[in-house]
């Protein structure tokens, strides 16, 4: 998890949390530090992020914007190929989007009222915990 100032745009982070991830391997070696894939909504749908997963060979599952599938039909055949999208992996996507909605019950997490980022996080940490050892 990496905590931001609310004035920077995800995209920018990307490479950092992407630099985070560790997937665990069932069996025994190191783990995996690749994800299968990434699952986000239309707001991530930028070039950026779409070309930067698809250097690092990771399986993008972002729906394409309207306004872009819209372009690309405007523009006929030099309009490219739309992006490929997998709807059954993105009906996942709802499990995160829970979380965020349960940790924002969390008065000082959903306002930010922590003046240290370390402490923001913290809190996060600690809801992610409770919401883990609810279940």
């Amino acid at each position: 998890m990496i905590v931001t100032g609310g004035q920077r745009n995800d995209g920018a982070m990307l490479a950092e949390v992407l630099a985070q991830v560790q997937v665990p391997r069932l069996g025994p070696g190191h783990p995996r530090t690749r994800p299968d894939a990434v699952i986000a909504d239309r707001s991530y749908a930028t070039g950026v992020i779409r070309s930067e997963l698809r250097r690092r060979n990771i399986k993008t599952v972002i729906p394409d914007k309207r306004d872009q599938a819209a372009a690309r039909k405007r523009r006929g055949i030099r309009g490219g190929r739309p992006p490929g999208f997998d709807a059954d992996a993105y009906r996942g996507r709802n499990v995160i989007e829970r979380f965020f909605a349960l940790a924002k019950q969390w008065r000082g997490i959903a306002t930010r009222f922590d003046k240290l980022a370390i402490t923001y996080r913290a809190g996060v940490a600690l809801c992610a915990i409770l919401t883990w050892l609810r279940v």
